[in-house]
């Protein structure tokens, strides 16, 4: 349509988008959604009121339009009323329909085997994998070369031994050991990680608990030699450093003699 054939009410709406940058598909579905409403009305929609937008959603929920598309014609109306108009009471109750997001369909991993079990060859079974297992589109399994096979993973991290632009730095590691690294942060099931703060903070621990013992005055037992030579005869047990009695030393696949026993339980009967 030319600048001729525009009605000033067109324009003054266009002019308001230009102003607030909206995209240019954007005002033209704006002006569409207008022309619609004016259609539905059969008169200029600058003469509507506030009965006249109700039917309107009225109409189009009744003719079974989606909810993107009623709630489009809904911010299309409050532009056009609110901005161009400058007539708040009209849209004052279109509000807009809250459409519940629903959980995309996958498959099981029994349901994802018999896919992949299915496959007529190799070649197929390859494609098929690599399709679900990195949510590539059939054109993009299509395009694949074996340049595009990465064998290493190169990320940034942060090293907060360092200050200033020195502390972003960036690392190179094989697949198999980037993937290795990063399983070392999972935990199993049933597990929940533990994070310190404060006092127990990890930059801050080893000073804060030397302070927390000065202030309280006491002695760091742990730090201070004992004097006692260490028994080479004796290993050292890995949970708390200590010093293990050996029992006994049986075969390997053989039975130990001694079977750890129960600790007595303790009875207290009350006569008083």
């Amino acid at each position: 349509m030319t600048d001729e054939a525009m009605s000033p009410l067109r324009r003054r709406m266009i002019e308001d988008m230009t102003i607030r940058k909206l995209a240019p598909k954007t005002q033209h579905d704006y002006v569409q959604r207008v022309k619609n409403f004016a259609a539905f009305l059969g008169r200029s929609p600058d003469m509507a009121s506030f009965e006249d937008v109700r039917r309107y959603q009225l109409h189009l929920a009744a003719s079974g339009v989606g909810v993107p598309t009623i709630n489009q014609t809904v911010s299309t109306l409050r532009f056009f009323f609110r901005v161009t108009l400058r007539r708040y009471d009209i849209v004052e109750h279109a509000h807009f329909i809250h459409e519940p997001r629903k959980l995309p369909v996958v498959l099981s991993p029994e349901e994802v085997a018999r896919l992949l079990d299915a496959a007529p060859g190799l070649k197929y079974k390859a494609a098929l994998s690599v399709a679900y297992g990195a949510g590539l589109r059939a054109a993009e399994v299509v395009s694949l070369k074996v340049a595009d096979i990465r064998t290493s993973v190169t990320f940034r991290w942060k090293d907060y031994r360092a200050d200033g632009r020195d502390r972003q730095k960036v690392m190179t590691l094989s697949t198999g050991e980037f993937i290795r690294r990063f399983l070392t942060h999972v935990l199993p099931h049933g597990f929940h990680r533990i994070r310190h703060y404060g006092l127990l903070a990890s930059g801050t621990r080893a000073d804060n608990i030397a302070r927390a013992r000065e202030l309280l005055a006491v002695s760091n037992s742990q730090a201070e030699p004992t004097g006692v030579a260490a028994d080479p005869g004796k290993p050292t047990c890995p949970c708390c450093g200590g010093r293990m009695i050996i029992i006994e030393v049986f075969e390997r696949g053989a039975t130990p003699r001694h079977q750890p026993t129960a600790p007595p339980i303790a009875i207290r009967v009350d006569t008083s």
